[in-house]
Protein backbone atom coordinates (compact mmCIF):
# COMPACT_ATOMS: atom_id res chain seq x y z
CA UNK A 1 0.00 0.00 0.00
CA UNK A 2 1.09 3.61 -0.79
CA UNK A 3 2.10 5.75 1.51
CA UNK A 4 0.69 9.80 1.53
CA UNK A 5 1.79 12.59 4.10
CA UNK A 6 -0.16 15.57 4.31
CA UNK A 7 0.02 19.51 5.76
CA UNK A 8 -1.82 22.29 5.72
CA UNK A 9 -1.08 25.79 5.84
CA UNK A 10 -3.57 28.71 6.34
CA UNK A 11 -7.11 28.81 6.75
CA UNK A 12 -9.90 26.14 7.69
CA UNK A 13 -11.34 26.07 3.86
CA UNK A 14 -7.50 24.93 3.17
CA UNK A 15 -8.17 22.70 6.53
CA UNK A 16 -11.36 21.11 4.60
CA UNK A 17 -9.84 20.67 1.54
CA UNK A 18 -6.84 18.51 2.81
CA UNK A 19 -9.52 16.62 4.78
CA UNK A 20 -11.10 15.83 1.37
CA UNK A 21 -7.68 15.37 -0.46
CA UNK A 22 -7.30 12.67 2.57
CA UNK A 23 -10.51 10.81 2.11
CA UNK A 24 -9.59 10.73 -1.70
CA UNK A 25 -6.28 8.96 -1.56
CA UNK A 26 -7.52 7.05 1.36
CA UNK A 27 -10.51 5.57 -0.97
CA UNK A 28 -7.72 4.74 -3.39
CA UNK A 29 -5.68 2.82 -0.89
CA UNK A 30 -3.09 4.78 0.33
CA UNK A 31 -2.19 4.65 4.04
CA UNK A 32 -2.03 7.93 5.29
CA UNK A 33 0.82 8.79 7.78
CA UNK A 34 2.16 11.87 9.40
CA UNK A 35 4.13 14.17 7.49
CA UNK A 36 7.40 13.76 9.02
CA UNK A 37 7.42 10.18 8.26
CA UNK A 38 8.57 8.36 5.12
CA UNK A 39 5.98 8.50 2.54
CA UNK A 40 5.58 7.80 -1.55
CA UNK A 41 3.65 11.08 -1.72
CA UNK A 42 3.82 14.45 -0.08
CA UNK A 43 0.93 17.02 -0.63
CA UNK A 44 1.25 20.53 0.57
CA UNK A 45 -1.77 22.69 0.94
CA UNK A 46 -0.18 26.22 0.41
CA UNK A 47 -1.46 29.55 1.53
CA UNK A 48 -0.22 32.51 0.25
CA UNK A 49 -2.25 35.76 2.42
CA UNK A 50 1.58 37.04 2.81
CA UNK A 51 5.23 36.53 1.62
CA UNK A 52 5.74 34.41 5.15
CA UNK A 53 3.25 32.13 4.19
CA UNK A 54 5.14 31.84 0.74
CA UNK A 55 8.03 31.14 2.69
CA UNK A 56 6.48 29.05 4.88
CA UNK A 57 5.44 26.37 2.45
CA UNK A 58 8.77 26.38 1.01
CA UNK A 59 9.97 24.89 4.20
CA UNK A 60 7.15 22.23 3.87
CA UNK A 61 8.51 21.14 0.45
CA UNK A 62 12.49 21.14 1.99
CA UNK A 63 10.93 18.83 5.10
CA UNK A 64 8.99 16.38 2.28
CA UNK A 65 12.44 15.78 0.64
CA UNK A 66 14.49 15.14 3.42
CA UNK A 67 11.80 12.14 4.51
CA UNK A 68 12.20 10.60 1.33
CA UNK A 69 14.03 12.18 -1.36
CA UNK A 70 12.67 9.94 -4.12
CA UNK A 71 8.84 10.89 -2.56
CA UNK A 72 6.64 12.70 -4.99
CA UNK A 73 5.96 16.17 -3.60
CA UNK A 74 2.64 17.71 -4.61
CA UNK A 75 2.23 21.11 -3.83
CA UNK A 76 -1.21 22.50 -4.15
CA UNK A 77 -3.61 25.56 -3.22
CA UNK A 78 -2.85 29.28 -3.52
CA UNK A 79 0.52 29.75 -4.01
CA UNK A 80 0.54 27.15 -6.35
CA UNK A 81 -1.90 28.75 -7.98
CA UNK A 82 -0.54 32.80 -7.56
CA UNK A 83 3.18 31.81 -8.58
CA UNK A 84 2.99 28.76 -10.54
CA UNK A 85 6.24 29.04 -12.16
CA UNK A 86 7.97 30.04 -8.89
CA UNK A 87 6.52 27.16 -7.05
CA UNK A 88 7.18 25.07 -9.99
CA UNK A 89 11.08 25.99 -10.15
CA UNK A 90 11.62 24.57 -6.28
CA UNK A 91 13.70 21.92 -6.04
CA UNK A 92 12.47 18.73 -5.49
CA UNK A 93 8.56 20.19 -6.58
CA UNK A 94 7.11 17.42 -8.98
CA UNK A 95 3.48 18.08 -9.12
CA UNK A 96 1.94 21.63 -9.35
CA UNK A 97 -1.93 22.45 -8.93
CA UNK A 98 -3.55 25.12 -8.55
CA UNK A 99 -6.92 26.37 -6.86
CA UNK A 100 -9.23 24.02 -8.80
CA UNK A 101 -9.12 20.69 -10.40
CA UNK A 102 -7.34 19.02 -7.05
CA UNK A 103 -9.68 16.16 -7.24
CA UNK A 104 -7.65 14.79 -9.86
CA UNK A 105 -4.50 14.64 -7.80
CA UNK A 106 -3.96 11.26 -7.92
CA UNK A 107 -4.27 11.46 -11.78
CA UNK A 108 -2.03 14.09 -12.38
CA UNK A 109 0.40 12.01 -9.81
CA UNK A 110 0.37 9.08 -12.53
CA UNK A 111 0.74 11.16 -15.35
CA UNK A 112 3.84 12.88 -13.86
CA UNK A 113 5.46 8.90 -13.11
CA UNK A 114 4.59 7.54 -16.31
CA UNK A 115 5.79 11.43 -17.98
CA UNK A 116 9.48 10.47 -16.49
CA UNK A 117 10.94 13.81 -16.25
CA UNK A 118 12.68 15.81 -14.62
CA UNK A 119 10.25 18.60 -15.32
CA UNK A 120 7.23 19.30 -12.95
CA UNK A 121 3.83 18.35 -13.90
CA UNK A 122 1.61 21.74 -13.67
CA UNK A 123 -1.77 22.18 -13.65
CA UNK A 124 -2.60 25.65 -13.15
CA UNK A 125 -5.42 27.22 -14.82
CA UNK A 126 -7.10 30.67 -15.23
CA UNK A 127 -8.86 30.82 -11.88
CA UNK A 128 -10.69 33.70 -12.84
CA UNK A 129 -12.41 31.44 -15.84
CA UNK A 130 -13.63 29.12 -13.66
CA UNK A 131 -17.39 29.47 -12.74
CA UNK A 132 -18.20 25.96 -11.45
CA UNK A 133 -17.90 25.04 -7.26
CA UNK A 134 -15.52 22.33 -7.67
CA UNK A 135 -16.89 19.34 -5.62
CA UNK A 136 -15.08 17.65 -2.98
CA UNK A 137 -16.38 15.66 -0.29
CA UNK A 138 -15.10 14.27 2.93
CA UNK A 139 -16.74 10.91 4.07
CA UNK A 140 -14.68 8.44 5.13
CA UNK A 141 -11.94 10.34 7.51
CA UNK A 142 -11.14 13.40 9.19
CA UNK A 143 -8.86 14.28 11.98
CA UNK A 144 -11.80 16.70 13.72
CA UNK A 145 -14.66 16.41 16.48
CA UNK A 146 -16.10 19.31 14.66
CA UNK A 147 -16.66 18.68 10.74
CA UNK A 148 -15.72 21.81 8.59
CA UNK A 149 -18.11 21.68 5.69
CA UNK A 150 -16.99 23.93 2.72
CA UNK A 151 -20.07 25.69 1.22
CA UNK A 152 -18.33 28.27 -0.81
CA UNK A 153 -15.26 29.21 -3.45
CA UNK A 154 -13.66 32.91 -4.25
CA UNK A 155 -14.34 36.02 -3.13
CA UNK A 156 -15.91 39.74 -5.56
CA UNK A 157 -15.02 41.93 -2.41
CA UNK A 158 -11.30 42.91 -3.62
CA UNK A 159 -9.40 44.29 -0.49
CA UNK A 160 -6.83 46.33 -1.44
CA UNK A 161 -4.14 44.47 0.94
CA UNK A 162 -5.71 40.66 -0.12
CA UNK A 163 -4.79 38.49 -2.75
CA UNK A 164 -6.84 35.92 -2.47
CA UNK A 165 -9.65 37.04 -4.87
CA UNK A 166 -7.07 36.44 -7.29
CA UNK A 167 -6.12 32.97 -5.88
CA UNK A 168 -9.57 31.47 -5.49
CA UNK A 169 -11.09 33.63 -8.45
CA UNK A 170 -14.81 34.73 -8.43
CA UNK A 171 -17.55 33.59 -6.12
CA UNK A 172 -18.68 30.14 -7.02
CA UNK A 173 -21.44 28.54 -4.47
CA UNK A 174 -22.04 24.69 -3.96
CA UNK A 175 -24.98 23.17 -4.11
CA UNK A 176 -27.08 23.25 -0.54
CA UNK A 177 -27.93 19.15 -1.95
CA UNK A 178 -24.27 18.63 -1.72
CA UNK A 179 -23.96 20.43 1.08
CA UNK A 180 -26.78 18.64 3.15
CA UNK A 181 -25.90 15.04 1.90
CA UNK A 182 -22.84 15.54 3.62
CA UNK A 183 -23.62 16.65 6.57
CA UNK A 184 -26.16 14.10 6.77
CA UNK A 185 -23.24 11.50 6.40
CA UNK A 186 -21.14 13.20 8.83
CA UNK A 187 -24.09 12.99 11.58
CA UNK A 188 -24.19 9.20 10.60
CA UNK A 189 -21.03 8.83 11.52
CA UNK A 190 -21.35 10.64 15.03
CA UNK A 191 -20.32 14.60 14.13
CA UNK A 192 -22.56 16.73 16.29
CA UNK A 193 -21.11 20.03 15.12
CA UNK A 194 -20.44 21.62 11.52
CA UNK A 195 -18.72 24.27 10.72
CA UNK A 196 -19.48 26.17 7.48
CA UNK A 197 -16.14 27.30 5.80
CA UNK A 198 -15.39 28.80 2.37
CA UNK A 199 -13.37 31.84 0.96
CA UNK A 200 -16.23 34.29 1.65
CA UNK A 201 -19.48 32.49 3.12
CA UNK A 202 -21.54 35.93 3.52
CA UNK A 203 -21.69 35.42 -0.52
CA UNK A 204 -23.35 32.14 -0.31
CA UNK A 205 -25.87 32.02 -3.13
CA UNK A 206 -25.30 35.45 -4.83
CA UNK A 207 -25.06 32.81 -8.14
CA UNK A 208 -27.97 31.00 -7.71
CA UNK A 209 -31.69 32.23 -8.04
CA UNK A 210 -33.36 30.93 -4.39
CA UNK A 211 -31.10 31.10 -1.97
CA UNK A 212 -28.97 32.79 0.28
CA UNK A 213 -26.86 31.70 3.35
CA UNK A 214 -29.64 32.17 6.04
CA UNK A 215 -31.68 29.55 3.74
CA UNK A 216 -28.82 27.47 4.11
CA UNK A 217 -28.76 27.82 7.71
CA UNK A 218 -32.55 26.68 8.33
CA UNK A 219 -32.15 23.58 6.44
CA UNK A 220 -28.85 22.67 8.06
CA UNK A 221 -31.01 23.48 11.27
CA UNK A 222 -33.42 20.93 10.84
CA UNK A 223 -30.81 18.05 10.58
CA UNK A 224 -31.62 15.85 13.62
CA UNK A 225 -28.43 14.78 13.88
CA UNK A 226 -26.75 18.09 14.05
CA UNK A 227 -26.60 19.51 17.34
CA UNK A 228 -24.45 22.82 16.64
CA UNK A 229 -23.71 24.79 13.44
CA UNK A 230 -20.55 27.75 13.58
CA UNK A 231 -20.18 30.20 11.05
CA UNK A 232 -16.27 30.85 9.77
CA UNK A 233 -15.63 34.65 9.61
CA UNK A 234 -18.70 36.81 8.05
CA UNK A 235 -19.09 40.42 7.32
CA UNK A 236 -20.99 42.92 9.69
CA UNK A 237 -23.30 44.10 6.88
CA UNK A 238 -24.70 40.73 6.77
CA UNK A 239 -26.27 40.93 10.19
CA UNK A 240 -28.93 42.95 9.55
CA UNK A 241 -32.43 42.87 10.76
CA UNK A 242 -34.18 40.16 8.20
CA UNK A 243 -30.96 38.00 9.14
CA UNK A 244 -31.47 38.64 12.64
CA UNK A 245 -35.38 37.94 12.82
CA UNK A 246 -34.33 34.28 10.85
CA UNK A 247 -31.37 33.43 13.06
CA UNK A 248 -33.53 33.96 16.36
CA UNK A 249 -35.06 30.20 16.36
CA UNK A 250 -32.01 28.64 15.33
CA UNK A 251 -31.09 27.04 18.83
CA UNK A 252 -28.33 25.26 17.39
CA UNK A 253 -26.26 28.15 15.46
CA UNK A 254 -23.30 28.93 17.97
CA UNK A 255 -23.31 32.28 19.69
CA UNK A 256 -19.99 32.77 18.61
CA UNK A 257 -19.25 35.20 15.49
CA UNK A 258 -15.78 35.96 13.87
CA UNK A 259 -16.82 39.71 12.64
CA UNK A 260 -13.60 40.96 10.53
CA UNK A 261 -12.85 44.19 11.39
CA UNK A 262 -9.33 45.22 10.37
CA UNK A 263 -9.53 48.67 11.06
CA UNK A 264 -11.98 51.10 13.34
CA UNK A 265 -10.97 54.00 11.67
CA UNK A 266 -13.60 55.07 8.65
CA UNK A 267 -10.50 56.69 6.36
CA UNK A 268 -8.09 53.55 6.82
CA UNK A 269 -11.46 51.01 6.23
CA UNK A 270 -12.33 53.01 2.82
CA UNK A 271 -8.05 52.81 1.80
CA UNK A 272 -8.71 49.26 2.71
CA UNK A 273 -11.77 49.00 0.53
CA UNK A 274 -13.86 47.41 3.02
CA UNK A 275 -17.60 48.01 2.21
CA UNK A 276 -18.74 49.46 5.52
CA UNK A 277 -17.41 51.75 8.04
CA UNK A 278 -17.06 52.21 11.63
CA UNK A 279 -20.45 52.50 12.69
CA UNK A 280 -22.03 49.65 10.62
CA UNK A 281 -19.76 47.37 12.64
CA UNK A 282 -20.90 48.48 15.67
CA UNK A 283 -24.51 48.22 14.74
CA UNK A 284 -23.99 44.25 13.43
CA UNK A 285 -22.12 43.89 17.23
CA UNK A 286 -25.25 45.60 18.92
CA UNK A 287 -27.57 43.31 17.45
CA UNK A 288 -25.71 40.28 18.06
CA UNK A 289 -25.74 41.37 21.85
CA UNK A 290 -29.37 41.79 21.97
CA UNK A 291 -30.33 38.81 20.86
CA UNK A 292 -27.50 36.48 22.22
CA UNK A 293 -26.53 38.68 25.65
CA UNK A 294 -22.81 37.82 25.63
CA UNK A 295 -21.89 36.39 22.43
CA UNK A 296 -18.41 35.77 21.83
CA UNK A 297 -17.46 38.01 18.77
CA UNK A 298 -13.58 37.54 17.65
CA UNK A 299 -11.69 39.69 15.09
CA UNK A 300 -8.87 40.45 13.15
CA UNK A 301 -7.16 43.69 12.87
CA UNK A 302 -4.55 44.59 10.36
CA UNK A 303 -2.09 47.47 12.20
CA UNK A 304 0.14 49.82 10.09
CA UNK A 305 -2.00 49.68 7.06
CA UNK A 306 -0.31 52.34 4.39
CA UNK A 307 -1.11 55.54 5.54
CA UNK A 308 -2.71 54.83 9.11
CA UNK A 309 -1.79 57.76 11.15
CA UNK A 310 -1.57 57.99 15.04
CA UNK A 311 -5.19 59.21 15.05
CA UNK A 312 -6.56 56.54 12.84
CA UNK A 313 -4.95 54.19 15.02
CA UNK A 314 -6.38 55.77 18.44
CA UNK A 315 -9.49 55.41 16.92
CA UNK A 316 -8.82 51.99 15.87
CA UNK A 317 -8.03 51.18 19.38
CA UNK A 318 -10.96 53.25 21.43
CA UNK A 319 -13.51 51.29 18.89
CA UNK A 320 -11.73 48.23 19.86
CA UNK A 321 -12.44 49.29 23.14
CA UNK A 322 -16.13 49.87 23.19
CA UNK A 323 -16.65 46.76 21.31
CA UNK A 324 -15.17 44.63 23.87
CA UNK A 325 -14.03 41.46 22.01
CA UNK A 326 -13.59 37.99 23.22
CA UNK A 327 -10.26 37.50 21.15
CA UNK A 328 -8.29 39.60 18.77
CA UNK A 329 -6.09 38.80 16.11
CA UNK A 330 -3.62 41.58 15.37
CA UNK A 331 -1.85 41.40 12.11
CA UNK A 332 1.27 43.94 11.01
CA UNK A 333 0.69 44.74 7.81
CA UNK A 334 2.82 42.72 5.61
CA UNK A 335 3.04 44.07 1.88
CA UNK A 336 1.98 41.41 -0.67
CA UNK A 337 2.99 41.58 -3.85
CA UNK A 338 -0.12 42.34 -6.63
CA UNK A 339 -2.15 44.07 -4.37
CA UNK A 340 -2.94 47.58 -4.58
CA UNK A 341 -1.87 48.07 -1.16
CA UNK A 342 1.79 46.80 -1.70
CA UNK A 343 2.28 50.15 -3.72
CA UNK A 344 0.56 52.48 -1.74
CA UNK A 345 2.86 55.75 -0.63
CA UNK A 346 3.39 56.30 3.32
CA UNK A 347 4.43 52.79 4.30
CA UNK A 348 4.35 52.74 7.95
CA UNK A 349 7.74 52.10 9.63
CA UNK A 350 7.92 48.56 11.39
CA UNK A 351 8.73 49.94 14.68
CA UNK A 352 5.68 51.73 14.85
CA UNK A 353 3.68 48.72 13.63
CA UNK A 354 5.43 46.33 16.30
CA UNK A 355 4.63 49.45 19.03
CA UNK A 356 1.19 49.57 17.75
CA UNK A 357 0.66 45.80 17.38
CA UNK A 358 1.78 45.59 21.06
CA UNK A 359 -0.75 47.67 22.55
CA UNK A 360 -3.78 46.22 20.97
CA UNK A 361 -2.72 43.01 21.53
CA UNK A 362 -2.55 43.77 25.35
CA UNK A 363 -5.65 45.33 24.84
CA UNK A 364 -7.17 41.96 23.47
CA UNK A 365 -5.66 39.94 26.38
CA UNK A 366 -7.43 42.49 28.93
CA UNK A 367 -10.71 41.94 27.41
CA UNK A 368 -10.55 38.44 26.54
CA UNK A 369 -10.13 37.28 30.46
CA UNK A 370 -12.67 40.25 31.09
CA UNK A 371 -15.13 37.64 28.62
CA UNK A 372 -13.59 34.54 30.41
CA UNK A 373 -14.48 35.90 33.97
CA UNK A 374 -18.63 36.60 33.31
CA UNK A 375 -18.67 32.66 33.03
CA UNK A 376 -17.12 31.79 36.10
CA UNK A 377 -19.62 30.03 38.48
CA UNK A 378 -21.68 28.81 34.95
CA UNK A 379 -23.09 25.65 33.89
CA UNK A 380 -22.26 25.13 30.07
CA UNK A 381 -21.93 22.07 27.28
CA UNK A 382 -18.85 20.96 25.90
CA UNK A 383 -18.26 18.40 23.32
CA UNK A 384 -14.99 16.49 24.32
CA UNK A 385 -12.52 17.00 21.69
CA UNK A 386 -8.91 15.74 23.33
CA UNK A 387 -7.67 13.56 25.93
CA UNK A 388 -4.25 13.95 27.51
CA UNK A 389 -4.29 11.06 30.49
CA UNK A 390 -7.19 11.79 32.30
CA UNK A 391 -7.16 15.45 31.10
CA UNK A 392 -10.32 16.35 28.15
CA UNK A 393 -11.00 19.24 26.54
CA UNK A 394 -13.78 20.36 24.56
CA UNK A 395 -15.47 23.75 23.25
CA UNK A 396 -18.59 25.57 24.48
CA UNK A 397 -21.17 26.74 21.97
CA UNK A 398 -19.31 30.93 22.67
CA UNK A 399 -15.75 28.82 21.71
CA UNK A 400 -14.59 28.76 25.12
CA UNK A 401 -12.05 26.20 25.88
CA UNK A 402 -12.34 24.14 28.76
CA UNK A 403 -10.64 21.68 30.51
CA UNK A 404 -11.64 18.53 33.07
CA UNK A 405 -9.36 16.56 34.95
CA UNK A 406 -10.98 13.61 35.52
CA UNK A 407 -10.27 10.38 38.13
CA UNK A 408 -11.84 7.10 37.45
CA UNK A 409 -14.01 8.24 34.96
CA UNK A 410 -13.85 7.73 30.79
CA UNK A 411 -15.42 10.44 28.44
CA UNK A 412 -15.31 9.49 24.83
CA UNK A 413 -14.43 11.44 22.03
CA UNK A 414 -16.96 13.77 20.34
CA UNK A 415 -19.37 13.24 23.09
CA UNK A 416 -21.23 16.23 24.88
CA UNK A 417 -20.80 16.67 28.37
CA UNK A 418 -22.49 18.96 30.84
CA UNK A 419 -20.01 21.10 32.76
CA UNK A 420 -19.93 23.90 35.42
CA UNK A 421 -16.88 26.57 34.70
CA UNK A 422 -14.86 26.94 38.24
CA UNK A 423 -11.86 29.07 37.47
CA UNK A 424 -9.27 30.59 34.60
CA UNK A 425 -5.71 30.22 35.26
CA UNK A 426 -4.43 32.68 32.57
CA UNK A 427 -3.25 29.74 30.18
CA UNK A 428 -6.77 26.77 30.90
CA UNK A 429 -10.32 27.39 31.62
CA UNK A 430 -11.06 24.93 34.09
CA UNK A 431 -14.50 23.00 34.77
CA UNK A 432 -16.22 20.47 36.19
CA UNK A 433 -18.79 17.70 35.31
CA UNK A 434 -22.02 18.18 36.40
Amino acid sequence: MNKVAFVTLGCKTNQYETDALMDLFYKNRYEIVDFDDFADVYVINTCTVTNVSDKKSRQMIRRAKKSNPDGTVVVLGCYAQISPDEVSAIEGVDVVIGTDSRSNVIHYIEQYRAGNTDKPYVVVEDIMKITNFEEMTVSSITTHTRAFIKIQEGCNQYCSYCIIPYARGQVRSRTPENILSEINALTEKGYMEFVLTGIHIGSYGLDFDDIRLIDLLERIHAIEGVKRIRLGSIEPRLINDAFIKRIRPLTKLCDHFHLSLQSGSDTVLKRMNRKYTANEYFEAVQKLKDLYGSPSITTDIIVGFPGESDSEFDETFAFVEKIGFSEIHVFPFSKREGTPAATMKDQVDPSVKKARSERLIALGKKQQLQYINRFIDENAEIIIEERKGNEYSGHTMNYLKLSLVLEGKTLSQGSLQNVKIQSYDGEKIIATCV
